[in-house]
């Protein structure tokens, strides 16, 4: 159990130093951004179209973006993983 511990501490503390230090910048920059405009206005009309509230109609809107991003991204892996099986069977031949 305590290897566990020490791993998880290591997998953490080596994330520190891929983080952007410029964080609170892009974050302002974003917040700023007619994206983030186009998103409340997203958050409202989903809150009073479906009659939820609007941290309910924020979290729908989110998890349907990364619903989205997760397919796409085992759909890129799974075209990567046919091209390399058509590599190695077309080498093999």
């Amino acid at each position: 159990m305590e290897s566990i511990q020490i791993i998880n501490t290591a997998i953490i503390k080596s994330k520190e130093k891929k983080i952007n230090q410029g964080y609170e910048e892009r974050l302002s920059k974003i917040c700023n951004s007619p994206a983030i405009d186009a998103f409340h206005k997203s958050i409202a009309y989903l809150s009073e179209n479906q009659k939820i509230s609007k941290d309910q109609a924020a979290l729908q809107l989110i998890e349907t973006i990364r619903e989205l991003d997760s397919i796409w991204s085992d759909y890129v892996v799974m075209e990567g993983i046919d091209r390399l099986k058509g590599l190695l069977k077309n080498s093999n031949s």
